[in-house]
């Protein structure tokens, strides 16, 4: 997921919560299927599998020489304006909700106001923050902007070594825009370890003007009933939103719950979302088919400034 604009954004934070409790997108692996574009032949298979075996030996390796790596930060003050100050005290884990960063967000002003975030970016990956404090006038509050590990998981994130936060403040009574912050970065004690290696192993279903698109998975035991999941990466120059026109699977047209916003630099792992319900409706037991047109378009003026052509691709 930042806070990235979602469709039906309640019923999908609901997702993104049991994401954080019960594994939400997590299935057998019988039940996930790779996305293709084109059958390979017996010879590629085998090379694919063995590459895979090699891989899976590196990945190995790779998570035992992280594993134990104590992850930590400096007190510091993110935040100092209009009256508004955020001071990021610690790092800190829960058994539950996860890694996070401990605040400190003091209000000297007159009014009740409002604290979230517009985005969140760890290790360069969009990551949704679940992250919203309601500080009355001349109060203070300690809170914890938690990162989701279901999402940290997702972009193959298991050093959390660079954060970068874009906070926004209002007034909880009118809901009046006070400021919304330039980008404050913060790095931890694991910064010279992370691995920056971009998780886009997939089939490409879109590459032009900057925004590259992976084909990952079909997920058939998601939370709401399957997921596609997709890498996005922006090197376009503009802040974009991506969302996704003309859905179809199997032959049948079906609603795609799916819009996501990807910084300029930045990476994200997000899923199309297909509700058990439609899939019934259509008698649709296998998703062999899907078609879909990605819309790009500038996530602040939402001027459109792509449209991709019929894609079509298939999970095996």
């Amino acid at each position: 997921m930042c806070i990235r604009s979602k469709l039906f954004v309640g019923m999908l934070s609901i997702c993104t919560v049991a994401a954080l409790l019960t594994g939400c997108g997590s299935s057998a692996p019988s039940e996930t299927k790779e996305i293709v574009q084109e059958e390979k032949t017996e010879g590629e298979v085998q090379t694919e599998d063995k590459e895979t075996e090699e891989g899976t030996s590196e990945e190995n390796a790779a998570a035992e020489k992280k594993e134990g790596v104590d992850v930590s930060i400096e007190e510091q003050v993110l935040i100092d304006q209009d009256g508004i100050k955020i001071t990021a005290l610690e790092y800190v884990k829960d058994s539950i909700w996860g890694d996070g960063i401990k605040v400190l967000i003091e209000n000297e002003t007159d009014k009740d106001v409002m604290v979230g975030c517009n985005a969140l970016i760890v290790n360069d990956y969009m990551i949704n923050d679940l992250f919203a404090s309601d500080v009355a006038a001349g109060k203070k509050s300690n809170e914890t902007i938690y990162l989701s590990s279901s999402e940290l998981k997702a972009a193959g994130i298991d050093t959390v070594g660079r954060i970068e936060i874009y906070f926004h403040v209002y007034d909880s009574d009118s809901f009046d825009n006070i400021f919304d912050s330039d980008c404050v970065t913060i790095e931890t004690s694991a910064i010279d370890s992370i691995d920056m290696t971009a998780n886009d192993e997939g089939t490409e279903l879109y590459n032009d003007g900057g925004i590259r698109i992976i084909g990952k998975t079909v997920d058939e035991n998601s939370f709401w009933g399957t997921a596609i999941l997709l890498y996005i990466e922006n090197q376009s120059g503009n802040n974009v939103g991506i969302s996704v026109d003309d859905l179809s699977i199997n032959g049948f047209m079906f609603t795609p719950y799916f819009s996501t916003t990807v910084y300029d630099g930045k990476k994200c792992i997000d899923d199309i979302t297909i509700m058990s319900s439609e899939l019934e409706e259509n008698g649709i037991e296998s998703i062999d088919e899907v078609e879909l047109k990605f819309r790009i378009y500038n996530s602040d003026s939402y001027e459109t400034i792509a449209e991709s052509d019929p894609i079509t691709f298939s999970a095996k």
